[in-house]
């Protein structure tokens, strides 16, 4: 289970203060799939960010009972000056699993070629965005948070990238944020609003999609 218990997150930047969420309760069950609709800044990703533990808030507590992994796409935690091998190496023994299995898997998912053994500085943002999905499957989890997740690659790997996340969604937890009704009702059964830093909760994705539709038609 994940609990949110009054969480409120502030950032401070330039002299400026900006709240994203104020006071935020709620708990996600093991085995929910969750979709997250909100307008571009309305703070859904630093929200995964939170539920990940990549981000602490500025005042409250999460609670996991859960291993849950980083957003699938966040690049920021690969070592630009390392190969892409390198850093699955390390992240395989950050969380304790075989190092070479997650190259292997790594290796086979992600369809890097050669690219796997140079510096990571060297890729595209596609190619980065392939090794962050490749070694984030490569990881078990019983929560996997996806964050506005493009596949990149040819027809198979997009194909290969549906059918991993419906496999994980199918065995434990999936939280996902998307612009996108049909990938967000392709994934998840239950959908969420956020919205002037409250997060409303609703029993389908397509009834939280139609309330997010609303609420951007009001501002247009």
């Amino acid at each position: 289970m994940i609990e949110f218990h009054n969480v409120s997150k502030t950032y401070h930047t330039r002299g400026l203060k900006r709240r994203v969420f104020s006071n935020l309760s709620f708990s996600i069950q093991p085995g929910e799939s969750l979709a997250i609709c909100g307008a571009n800044g309305a703070g859904k990703s630093t929200l995964l960010r939170l539920i990940a533990g990549v981000e602490y808030p500025t005042s409250g507590r999460v609670k996991r009972s859960f291993r849950t992994s980083w957003p699938i796409g966040f690049t920021s935690c690969f070592d630009p000056g390392m190969t892409g091998a390198d850093n699955a190496r390390f992240i395989a023994r950050i969380y304790e699993h075989d190092e070479e299995a997650v190259l292997a898997y790594v290796e086979d998912f992600a369809q890097l070629g050669v690219y796997l053994r140079q510096p990571v500085s060297t890729y595209s943002s596609g190619m980065t965005s392939r090794l962050a999905f490749g070694i984030s499957l490569a990881i078990s989890f019983d929560c996997y948070l996806v964050d506005e997740v493009a596949a990149a690659g040819d027809v198979r790997f997009r194909k290969r990238c549906e059918e991993e996340l419906m496999a994980r969604r199918d065995n434990g937890t999936l939280i996902m944020t998307s612009h996108d009704p049909y990938m967000l009702e392709q994934y998840c059964k239950r959908g969420a609003v956020l919205y002037s830093g409250a997060l409303v909760f609703f029993d389908t994705v397509a009834e939280a999609c139609e309330v997010h539709h609303s609420l951007q038609m009001r501002q247009t």
